[in-house]
């Protein structure tokens, strides 16, 4: 890469970090996309970001969509434009390049696609956790903590003992761009929390020589990985049979859909979620609908 580029790239993230307080996930993705982009104008022989213009950008997503290791989705693609258009942004008032040309570049249109949710029963027969040992216990609840209050895998990671205002049913959680909320936690969740803390997390605590306030910690006595958290969630969905493609965020979804299907304001639901803009929130209200639809096709005599 050409080094001034780089420099560029590098006062970019570093702005990100400090000025913007992005967590470090956020800004190595931010970091992927725009070396992607960069690599593809050393391919095209284009050293200068003040070259870049439209019909760049234009032949950049057109590889990206026949991409010969697999296309990428229009999804995807908009992440990567939208990642870009913020680099130049950064360059263009920090006088580093004299125009944007990202500005000019409209994202793909998308087929917004319904996320897959678990019905309550299938919700339950997951938490149905035989806690057999320690690690089941902590097992059952991570996965309670992530149904009652729709947690992302980050937030449940870094959840602090001290998050955990049991007499008052609430969490306090630090969510993207450190953004802090308060989250109800229902009885079922807080009792498992407290079995945990109880038989389970000295024991795994005593392991690591670490002081860390962690609430959820592995064998190591340590915080636990997002891929822990993946393979938790898969192992007790297979157990409990279901066939559906359940991930951790399902719980997410289920939790804010059987909040809409039980009447619960959708701007409720968005501060609960963590949402900026309740548009992302809105998508629950689709599901929702299908849900209506199935139920008057089930019981209505003249459906």
């Amino acid at each position: 890469m050409n080094p001034e580029i780089d420099r560029r790239l590098k006062l970019f993230l570093n702005f990100l970090r400090v000025e913007k307080s992005l967590a470090e996930l956020s800004v190595r993705s931010y970091q992927y996309d725009i070396k992607k982009f960069l690599d593809y104008l050393s391919e095209v022989k284009i050293s200068d970001l003040n070259k870049v213009n439209g019909g760049t950008l234009n032949n950049y997503v057109s590889a990206l969509s026949r991409n010969r290791g697999g296309r990428y989705s229009a999804k995807s693609i908009n992440r990567m434009l939208s990642a870009l258009r913020t680099f130049f942004k950064f360059l263009e008032a920090e006088k580093l390049v004299e125009i944007n040309p990202v500005d000019d570049i409209e994202s793909l249109r998308t087929k917004r696609e319904l996320p897959e949710v678990l019905s309550v029963d299938e919700v339950i027969r997951i938490l149905n956790i035989n806690e057999k040992d320690k690690i089941a216990i902590r097992d059952k609840a991570i996965l309670e903590t992530m149904y009652a209050s729709g947690l992302r895998v980050s937030e449940v990671i870094n959840l602090k003992l001290s998050d955990v205002f049991a007499e008052d049913g609430f969490l306090r959680i630090i969510g993207k761009g450190s953004k802090e909320r308060i989250v109800p936690i229902g009885r079922d969740a807080l009792k498992a929390i407290r079995d945990y803390v109880k038989s389970s997390r000295n024991f795994l605590k005593a392991k690591s020589t670490e002081t860390d306030n962690t609430l959820f910690l592995n064998f190591r006595g340590k915080k636990l990985s997002r891929m822990t958290i993946w393979n938790i969630v898969d192992k007790y969905v297979k157990i409990a049979g279901i066939k559906k493609d359940v991930h951790p965020h399902t719980l997410r979804h289920s939790f804010a859909t059987h909040l809409l299907e039980g009447g619960a304001d959708i701007r409720v639901i968005q501060e609960m979620l963590g949402h900026s803009d309740i548009s992302t929130t809105q998508i629950y209200t689709h599901i929702d609908r299908e849900y209506l639809i199935n139920v008057h096709r089930t019981y209505h005599p003249r459906s």
